[in-house]
């Protein structure tokens, strides 16, 4: 539980794959997630049968289509966005690939809900992509 208030930190898994986050959050213990939101059904099948959502929690399957205004409160976003755009490990075309587009999508509901905190995928080459332009230069 949240040592603060002795509650749990409510939060909302975007780009959930697997589920990656939540199963640390649910290890740390503390944590109570409200829904998830992620567009590949395999992944997604594979999130499902690991952590076995509540009936109660939401579920997006494009992250264009969430609704700020009916989503759960949650203290915490979290966010594991495609990287390949970026990564290094990718061919850094940035928002020039549709995939990099991904980063507004959790923009707008950060911008929109205003969490008190965003736990996102840590990607290298993020920030330096287009010597940080990319990134670090839109809204």
């Amino acid at each position: 539980m949240n040592k603060l208030d002795n509650r749990a930190i409510r939060y909302f898994d975007m780009f959930a794959g697997i589920g990656g986050f939540r199963a640390g959050l649910d290890r740390a213990g503390g944590y109570e997630c409200v829904g998830h939101c992620e567009i590949d059904k395999f992944a997604d099948a594979a999130y499902r049968r690991l952590h076995q959502p509540k009936e109660s929690e939401v579920y997006y399957e494009d992250a264009k289509t969430i609704d700020t205004r009916t989503l759960p409160d949650f203290e915490l976003l979290t966010a594991g966005f495609p990287c390949q755009s970026f990564s290094v490990a990718g061919k850094r075309k940035g928002f020039l690939d549709p995939r990099g587009t991904a980063f507004f999508d959790i923009a707008r509901v950060v911008r929109e809900r205003k969490p008190k905190y965003l736990l996102l995928e840590n990607v290298p080459g993020l920030l330096s992509h287009d010597q940080g332009g990319d990134v670090c230069n839109n809204p």
